[in-house]
Order: C-alpha cells, then structure tokens, then sequence
C-alpha cells in the first residue's frame, strides 16, 4: 500500500498539469486517416454506420469506471492495443483497485499520448453500480430526437427527365432525409427507431406508401447477471478476425501500425443508415466467470437483381445474379430489386477467457430463397453460388509478456480454408512492432466480412504485413509498414493472377496540445487490366501510384485552431497512363469553452490528370457525419459548419458545401449528371434530447 501511494504522487506531480481535456468534439487525425483509407479502399463507397461514433460520444458522457471495466469493455474503444489491456488487467488485480485517475500513468505501456486518447472515455470511482434493475435503466437514460435533411440543390438529369416519356428516371424528391430516436442509459440499456430517404426515392407515395424506404428498430442491453447482451430487432454480429463475419467498422492499413488486429463484442446494437451490414432478429450472449457463449438468428429481405425462369431454355428455377448492396431505391429497376431475396442467417460463438489466453469457436449459417448464381465471367468461377452457405472458425489472442498474438482459422461449408496470424510487440517503451500474415483460398467466400486484406471481402489472398512505430523523443513518432500480397486468382479488371505491394513512411511531431504536423510518403503498386489498344486478351500490366501528404495543425488560441494539408498524388509515373494530381485545403476551427455557438470552416483547390490521380479529404460535419469526398479534375471547394445550441436541450447543425469546378460544363454522369460547373449541398441536423 506504501508504494501504491508514493506511485500515484509522483504520477499526480508531474502530469496532472497535461490532463485538462477539452471537449471531445473530432476523431483524432490517426482515426481520420483510417476513415479516409476505408472509402478509398471500397471504391469511393462512404459508410453510413456512425456506431462507432455514437459508442464515442456515449463514453464521453458517461465515462468507463476503470475499478468495474473488464477487457470487453476497455475493447469497444478501439484505442489501446491488446497488450495494454492485457497490462492494465495485471496491475489492477496485482495493486487492488484504483484510488484516483493519476495512477494510470504508472500502467506499463500506458504512455501519455495513450493517456490523452482514452481520458475523455473513463474514470476512477469506488461507488457501486446502483442502477442494475432494469426499472431503472428504463426510467433513468436520456432521450435523444435526430432530424437531418441534405440535398444537393442543382438538379441532375434523373430528376428532370419527363416521367411520361422517359423508362429512367428518379421517381422521388431530391433530399436525403433521416430520422432517428434513441433512449440509452450509460452502456447498459438502449432502444430506439431509424427511418431514412435516400435522395431519388419517393415518400410516402408510389412504391413507398408506408413513409421511408428504410426503417430499422432495435433494444439492446447489457450486463444484466449472467447475459452479457441481449439484442432485439437490428444488431451487428462480429466474430474472429472478420474471415467469418464482421459487421461493424474495421480499420484497415493506416498509421497506426497496432490497429491489425479486430477487437469488438460479438454483439453490438444497429441504429444507423446503412441497409446492409446488420442482422435483423435476436441474439443474446450468457456469460460467467472465464467463459461466454453467443446464439442469434436473423430474417430479412435483402435486395438482389432477380431473372425470371425461361421455359423455352429448360431454366426451371428462378435466380439471382447478384446481391445489391447499394441501398438505392430511386428508379424502377432498383425498385423491382428491393427485398427480392429472402436471407435467413444464424449462428454463435463460444468464448473462453483464461489469464492472457482467449479462444474462440465461431460458426454462421445462411439460407436464401432463391438460388445465387453468378454471370459466367472467369473471375468468377469460385463466386458463392446456390441456396444454403456456411462459414466457421477457430480464433485466438494470446498475450505473454510484451507480446500478442492473434489469429483465425477458418473453413467453409464445402472446406475452403483461410487463415490470418498476426502478433502485436513491444520492442521496448518507445517501440511497437507489428506483423500479420493471411492465407485466403481463391475458393473462401463469405458474406458481411472484413479482415485485415487488400481485398474488400477476405478471398483470393496471400499477402505478409510489417509494421513498426517509434517514439525516439518526446512528442516525435515513426511509423512505417510494409506489406506484399499475391492474388492466386483472376479478379474484377484483372485477367490474371498478379502480385502487389504496399508502403508508407510517416512522421509526426507533437510536442504539446498546441502544435501538431505529420508527413506522410505511400507507395503502392497493383496490377491491372490496360488495353487502351483493344487487343483480344487484356494485358496486366502494374500501375504504381505514390502520394505525399503533409497536414499542420496549429491551436492559435483557446477559440481558434489552424489546420492545413498538402498532397501531390504521382499515378504510373513512368508509364503510359501517368497521371498527376494536387490539392491544398485550409482549415480554421471555432470552438469557444462554454459558448452556444461553434463552427469550422475550409478553402481547398484541387487539380489532377483524371480518376486515378484523384484525392481525398475528411471533412468536418454535422455530430456523427462526416464526409470524404473524392476529388479529380480540377476546381475548388469550400464549405461551412455551424453549430448553434440554443437551449441545453435543443442543438442545431448547418453545413453548406460547394464544389467549382475550372473546366466542366458537366458532373457527374447518367442519371446524376448536372449541368454546370458546380455543385452544392446543403445539410439541416437538429437534436433534442429530453
């Protein structure tokens, strides 16, 4: 007890002048960069699910009792590596519990720069959870009304299009509109209702009669004896390192080198706009002492292109080619395309906790109405196909000393392996290492999947990641990876088997919470189809592209902050399809302490040769939006965020957004093509919380 108190003195001397936490009102720029790589990596497809946001915000206002939190727990953060979980497990058993929020510095691996990442999200208290009965859980949470609209106020050729003529065309009214209600109470309890429109579809008329065209209701609890979670209606399922299923949010490669590894409950509730990656039934997860078992089951109607038996050619069966993962409903083939799948799914997991050692057992069935069946194009010769699939997995995480590792084995129904082994190190204080090797058969096929691959959907993979971070003085950081991979398989645009490769070098410097900069060099190459000749057979050739990035970040004051960015994007540099691209943005951020209104606003130019050389930028948003546009061409765009909150029930959010561009007299194409050289959104969020 002795040196326990002489511990917490000396960590209360010398850094209780650092923790003076602001608001938590943005993602760290490690966790904006890894948001940026996700969109880019699926195409220019932004994600819809602000779980992990709302889970933030959550923390943020009821903070984790650190003396009550278990590693499941401390893993919804997604801020500190499995072997400082792992850590703080051991001092707190071996020390006792903890008597103020200083003595976490004396952590091993618990650096201060962890420290200010996870400081807005706990605390210490001695007092006991008296809120376990579920009376008062319903009666003691926090009610809160989101209404957002967003449009683009230039019409495309979708809307303008005479619907007495035209066979294409968007049937509904220009605005995304989104609703959602929430009760919650702490991390414990929460329920509520999403109704969302997309822009194009109709509300409340022609094939929308009932309102919105998406709906989505969920209760979620937690923690209540011996069930761990309890989910009704929406929830997310994720198991293993993502080679089975996975759901929610998962970072891919970034600079933060010990984010490789998948950590999230099996369990999580859904309440956000994407009408995809979610379950639709129950599921529920018992637990006690060392172990913990997950069942759920889920129905729903998923939306799939549908083609219709032909007698005259022997076809007897109807059948889906595809899977539509859009969400669109606007013109009449996406509205003959909704729900025409019927997808029945169930599974588990079971879980088993001993010391530094956790072992995982996961299984997950599908069973659709109607059989799958791909178009017969060569790359897709090991495509899922038929009416029934399954996938199943061992998984591991084992911490001994400063060392992790992890992994997953996985099979399918018809015994296509995959395999992902990783390992997380602490060289010494100031070094992390980080390693992670996958084996994915080209015949592995799974549904509502995210590993840590180059592809977007674990299959056809072998591939070898390095990573390395260090702190070689106060506020300097190194981080660097390398990763090569093969493709064993043809792909979509690559009629060949192929290799590529991966690397970035990045340097930070912070020295205090006021100043902050970061370069960043990534090179990558990946081969793909090039035939601007039009030869019978596409030749694969590699097609390098290297980007350089600088970023400052400057807090002028306790009102102000500065921050600017500067990237030049180099495609085939030496080939025939070289291209070139640039863009520079500038930041200034008001955030006053104590004050109604706040707001941010950016200037940025852009010029590149086309898409390959293309850019792209998070921008700041309404609460729980963000947007990353991706820049090509050349033009300018700036917007406007505000946030006014008139009462302490009532907030309101504005975004004005507008995109010129130098050298168009068209955006965009087919049905979303405008005329004119600039573009512009509007975006109206209001909440009360009562």
């Amino acid at each position: 007890n002795q040196m326990k108190h002489l511990i917490i003195l000396v960590c209360c001397f010398f850094i209780k002048a650092a923790w003076a936490q602001p608001p938590v009102t943005q993602p760290s720029p490690d966790t904006e960069q890894q948001i940026e790589n996700i969109t880019e990596n699926n195409t220019d497809e932004e994600t819809d699910d602000d779980t992990y946001l709302q889970s933030l915000s959550e923390f943020s206002r009821n903070p984790i009792n650190l003396n009550l939190a278990d590693a499941a727990t401390l893993e919804e953060l997604r801020l500190l590596t499995p072997i400082q979980i792992d850590n703080f497990i051991t001092y707190r058993t071996l020390l006792g519990k903890f008597l103020t929020i200083y003595e976490i510095q004396a952590i091993p691996g618990w650096d201060l720069a962890t420290i200010q990442k996870i400081r807005p999200y706990i605390m210490v208290s001695q007092a006991v959870n008296l809120f376990n009965a579920i009376g008062s859980r319903l009666k003691n949470g926090d009610n809160i009304l989101f209404v957002r609209s967003t449009q683009v106020l230039e019409k495309s050729r979708g809307y303008k299009l005479d619907s007495s003529q035209a066979t294409n065309f968007y049937y509904g009214s220009p605005q995304r509109l989104f609703i959602r209600y929430k009760y919650s109470f702490k991390n414990l309890l929460q329920y509520g209702v999403v109704a969302e429109k997309d822009p194009g579809e109709e509300l409340f008329k022609g094939s929308q009669k009932y309102g919105f065209d998406y709906y989505s209701v969920h209760f979620f609890m937690r923690n209540a004896g011996i069930v761990k979670a309890l989910a009704l209606g929406d929830f997310t399922v994720n198991l293993g390192q993502g080679l089975t299923q996975w759901m929610s949010q998962a970072y891919r490669k970034g600079p933060d080198i010990t984010t490789i590894k998948r950590q999230a409950a099996v369990l999580r509730p859904y309440n956000s706009a994407g009408e995809i990656n979610f379950h639709r039934g129950i599921g529920i997860t018992v637990g006690k002492n060392n172990w913990e078992a997950t069942l759920f089951g889920s129905y729903k109607k998923i939306d799939a292109n549908f083609v219709a038996a032909d007698t005259s050619l022997l076809e007897v069966e109807d059948i889906v080619t595809s899977l539509q993962t859009s969400g669109y409903h606007r013109t009449k083939s996406e509205v003959e395309d909704k729900g025409m799948q019927r997808q029945v799914a169930f599974g588990g997991n079971f879980k088993y906790r001993l010391y530094g050692l956790q072992i995982g057992v996961n299984a997950v069935q599908y069973q659709f109405k109607l059989p799958l069946q791909k178009s017969q194009y060569p790359y897709n010769q090991f495509a899922l196909t038929g009416k029934t699939f399954g996938n199943y997995s061992i998984d591991y995480g084992y911490t001994y000393r400063n060392m992790h590792f992890f992994g997953e084995a996985a099979s399918t129904n018809k015994r296509k392996l995959a395999f992902i082994q990783g390992m997380l190190m602490s060289v010494a204080n100031n070094v992390d290492v980080s390693l992670l090797y996958r084996n994915i058969s080209s015949a592995y096929q799974s549904l509502y999947t995210s590993a840590f691959t180059e592809n977007t959907f674990p299959t056809n993979e072998k591939g070898l990641y390095t990573g390395i971070s260090i702190k070689p003085a106060m506020g300097w950081r190194v981080d660097a990876y390398a990763d090569v991979y093969k493709f064993p398989w043809l792909r979509y645009r690559v009629d060949a088997p192929t290799t590529g490769k991966e690397y970035m070098f990045q340097l930070t410097y912070q020295p205090n919470k006021i100043f902050s900069i970061y370069s960043r060099l990534r090179s990558e190459s990946k081969p793909i189809n090039y035939n601007p000749t039009g030869l019978t057979l596409n030749p694969v050739i590699p097609q390098p592209r290297q980007n350089w990035r600088t970023q400052l970040s400057v807090k002028l004051n306790s009102i102000f902050t500065f921050r600017s960015r500067v990237e030049m994007v180099w495609f085939d540099k030496r080939g025939s399809a070289a291209e070139n691209g640039f863009t520079i943005f500038t930041d200034l951020l008001y955030n006053p302490m104590m004050k109604p209104l706040s707001g941010n606003i950016r200037l940025q130019y852009f010029e590149t040769d086309g898409y390959n050389s293309r850019v792209y930028s998070y921008e700041n948003d309404v609460l729980y939006g963000y947007s990353i546009p991706v820049f090509y061409d050349k033009g300018y765009r700036y917007y406007i965020n505000v946030n006014y909150d008139i009462n302490k029930r009532i907030s309101l959010w504005a975004k004005w957004a507008q995109t010129i561009y130098s050298d168009k007299t068209l955006i965009g194409s087919g049905l979303d093509e405008i005329e004119g050289n600039h573009k512009t959104e509007v975006k109206l969020q209001l909440r009360y919380k009562f």
